[in-house]
Order: C-alpha cells, then sequence, then structure tokens
C-alpha cells in the first residue's frame, strides 16, 4: 500500500488499541523514533536520509513538527468536508486561513530550485533542488510541508477520509467503493459496535 508523507505526519495522533488515543509526537524520544521510521518517505520527497540523520531532535524541533501536524489535520478536515473530520480534532480545529498560512511558511523557509533530470532510458523529472544548506529543521519542514501540499492539491485528496469506527482519529485514502474504515481492525471494531446498538435497541 502507498504511503503518503503527509498522512503519516497526520497519523502520529492514533488510537492507541486499549480505547485511548496515542501521539507519536508527544516527546522527544517519539519524535526521533518516527523520524526514524519515515527515512524511506522523507528521501523520496527529496529529503536525503543522512540530511534528516543530522537533525537535532529536541522541544524545539518536536513543537514545529507539532504546529505543522495541526494545520494539516485542519486541512484535511475541510478536504474531507461535508464528511465529520477526526474526533481527534473536532473541538480544536485550526481556523483554515491560520492553516494555510502556517504549512506555506514552512513549505517558504527553505528555497529551492527545480532541476531537469533526465537519463537514457526514462521519461524527464524534476527535482527541487535546496538553493543552500539550510538548517536541517527548516528543510525537514519545509519537506513535510511541501508533501502536504503535494497531497492536498493531488486526487488522493479526493480519496481521503476521515475513519469512522469507534475511538479511531485517523484520516485515510480510500482505495476501493466500499472501504468504510481505514484498517480491518477498525472495520471489526465498528461492526462489533453496531451489533451491540441493535441488541441493546432490541430489548
Amino acid at each position: 500500500m502507498q504511503r503518503y508523507l503527509a498522512l503519516e505526519l497526520a497519523s502520529t495522533i492514533r488510537h492507541d488499541g486499549n480505547g485511548g488515543v496515542t501521539d507519536d509526537l508527544g516527546d522527544v524520544a517519539g519524535t526521533a523514533r518516527w523520524l526514524d521510521a519515515q527515512a524511506e518517505l522523507f528521501a523520496g520527497n527529496g529529503l536525503p536520509a543522512e540530511h534528516a540523520g543530522r537533525l537535532r531532535v529536541d522541544e524545539t524541533a518536536r513543537g514545529e513538527l507539532v504546529a505543522l501536524r495541526q494545520a494539516v489535520r485542519a486541512l484535511f478536515a475541510r478536504a474531507v468536508s461535508p464528511g465529520p473530520p477526526s474526533p481527534a480534532d473536532a473541538g480544536r480545529l485550526l481556523p483554515v486561513r491560520q492553516a494555510l498560512d502556517r504549512l506555506n511558511a514552512a513549505a517558504a523557509r527553505e528555497p529551492t530550485a527545480p532541476q531537469l533530470r533526465w537519463s537514457n532510458d526514462a521519461l524527464p523529472v524534476t527535482h527541487l533542488l535546496p538553493a543552500a544548506d539550510n538548517d536541517p529543521l527548516v528543510r525537514l519542514t519545509a519537506a513535510l510541508a511541501r508533501a502536504a501540499i503535494a497531497f492536498l492539491t493531488g486526487p488522493e485528496r479526493e480519496l481521503l477520509r476521515a475513519c469512522t469506527a469507534p475511538r479511531c482519529v485517523r484520516y485515510y485514502v480510500k482505495r476501493h467503493g466500499r472501504q468504510e474504515w481505514c484498517k480491518p481492525s477498525c472495520g471489526n471494531r465498528a461492526r462489533v459496535a453496531r451489533h451491540y446498538r441493535r441488541q441493546h435497541d432490541a430489548q
């Protein structure tokens, strides 16, 4: 299944499997683990793994990632409208204008220049090359912001949904016409809850 960097960032808030919600960016150690797990995706979005490895993960870095995630989740909520947003966001969404400003500001922090690459046996492609060797945190947040912009302006936006299973707070890309939940375990939980409600109503 294809993974999207913007969706991975949004999914750092997730159901913990025990009826609660966990935050992968809740502390510095968790943030460092999440960044390590995304090395391949960062490389696919123009950020070499060795560059991400130079980032000193501290409270400043964690705070910037959390702020960017808040903007991405607010824009995801707008994208799934008129459907409901994730329950994790419903009561505390950033205003859309503020979310857009935050995302665009992060993307603009690192100046880039398009570079054409055209090997003998492939079609020409463009890559964004950083105009300068910026601070690793600037490069990281800019790469995440650009990935979110690409996601929200691409065809995936039309397939974005908020999972409606009990206690789930994830967004997901709908893969087929009948998909209602982000993963099978959420579908099982939703069916059990539905069955329980029917049994309760019948009494």
